[in-house]
């Protein structure tokens, strides 16, 4: 979609005071989808020279938030962790063809905040942390978990800039689950359910995405009893926290929740408990 409100395009290697009408331009496969009638300018970030993805010495992994969906699976593909596997799944995710993946950028999907997210799936489930950057150079780090705070909204302030994501090492070495539920067999997401079971003290996270309107990431020291998992996400998840729209009612979507959390309860241990 051609943006006719927007009359200039800025490098973002060379800072300008941010004003009303910028928009960070990350792949643009959200801001040239529909009318953006309230931009003037776009400040774009793909001649930044981020590596996409890496691995760092304490054995974390960074994406930059211009890494692609098409790069963060070539970059999966060669990661010698546990939870690898994961990555591709969270990419599989995707409502989105060859184009998309080769554009979409992982932080573009963080920042949208839309509920069937897969990169926020995929980097709340393991406890990935976010890197933002405020206009005056502040700093600051905020779990992805807490970083999506509804459908469409974040905890970014105006003209603050999601940098970067990390997972960490201890994450990356757990076993997973994953669980997928669409309305429609090419579909958005309506329900996307991840476990992580660390190899180190045994404690199970039950991430739940798509089926509400932001992530909610549940921790338990040693797995769950089903009646415990159950109770644990009706006390995390609020009735009006259940998302509705065209790809699945509410009680559609919290039905499948238990469903899928109790079946990844049992995949990683939950039965020997």
């Amino acid at each position: 979609m051609d943006l006719n409100t927007v009359v200039e395009i800025r490098d973002a290697r060379h800072p300008a005071p941010w004003r009303p009408g910028d928009a960070w331009l990350g792949g643009g496969t959200y801001l040239f989808s529909e009318p953006q009638p309230h931009l003037r300018r776009l400040v774009d970030l793909s001649r930044t020279g981020w590596t996409p993805a890496r691995l760092l010495d304490d054995g974390s992994v960074e994406l930059a938030a211009i890494c692609t969906i098409a790069q963060l699976s070539r970059f999966a593909k060669g990661l010698a962790a546990r939870a690898a596997p994961l990555f591709e799944q969270c990419c599989r995710a995707f409502l989105a063809s060859f184009k998309i993946w080769n554009m979409a950028t992982v932080g573009g999907n963080l920042c949208n905040a839309l509920p069937a997210g897969p990169m926020i799936s995929l980097t709340a489930a393991l406890d990935g942390e976010c890197l933002l950057l405020a206009q005056d150079g502040v700093r600051r780090r905020v779990r992805v978990a807490d970083f999506v705070t509804g459908a469409g909204r974040t905890v970014l302030d105006e003209g603050e800039l999601l940098r970067s994501i990390t997972v960490p090492a201890r994450a990356l070495a757990c076993r997973t689950a994953f669980r997928q539920a669409s309305l429609y067999g090419l579909g958005r997401s309506g329900v996307l359910v991840i476990g992580t079971l660390d190899p180190v003290d045994h404690s199970l996270a039950v991430t739940v995405t798509a089926s509400t309107v932001r992530p909610v990431r549940l921790w338990f020291p040693l797995p769950p009893g089903a009646g415990g998992l159950r109770s644990a996400i009706e006390a995390a998840v609020a009735d009006d926290e259940w998302f509705d729209d065209i790809h699945g009612l509410p009680e559609w979507r919290r039905h499948m929740t238990f469903r899928y959390a109790e079946q990844i309860r049992q995949e990683l241990g939950g039965t020997a408990r």
